[in-house]
């Protein structure tokens, strides 16, 4: 009765672990390019520059994750992350990609690499800042997302050669 057992164990674990399996290889996969993932920067900027919060929080996943490099505090739902914007926009920042790289993955892509923005003061003179940053992208019910974005200051100053 013991070997029984075992037998109909090991059957039942092994059809349990290939499930999951199975289920990934149905997976249809958004085909996509690095044009097409760094667009999606050019997008993002492009709410910026409207200066409208919605417009840039629009971008994110539902549960996306923003770690923000002018503030402490990570963002984890669409209210935190449009609170973030409301006062980064008064800045009327504006970014450029510095360098870049991009990997791409079945409906997932990151873009990561380093950026300057220029941010303007209440009496609109320009400052550039230079930041490392990382974009998770997921491709969401039929739309790329940002699902987590993080930047932060370069720690060291930038060198102009």
């Amino acid at each position: 009765m013991k070997p029984l057992c075992s037998i109909l164990f090991l059957v039942v674990m092994t059809a349990a672990t290939t499930l999951p399996v199975q289920a990934e290889d149905t997976m249809t996969c958004t085909k996509t390019s690095a044009q097409e993932i760094a667009a999606l920067f050019d997008r993002w900027n492009a709410a910026l520059a409207t200066l409208d919060p919605d417009k840039v929080v629009a971008l994110y996943a539902p549960e996306a994750v923003l770690l923000p490099t002018v503030s402490n505090k990570p963002r984890t739902t669409h209210e935190g992350i449009r609170d973030y914007f409301v006062h980064f926009l008064e800045k009327k920042p504006q970014g450029t990609i510095d360098l870049r790289i991009i990997k791409i993955g079945c409906n997932v892509a990151s873009d990561t690499g380093l950026y300057t923005f220029t941010l303007h003061d209440t009496k609109g003179k320009a400052k550039k800042v230079s930041a490392r940053y990382s974009y998770v992208y997921e491709y969401l019910n039929g739309q790329w997302l940002i699902e987590h974005h993080h930047s932060s200051a370069m720690p060291e100053p930038v060198r102009v050669k």
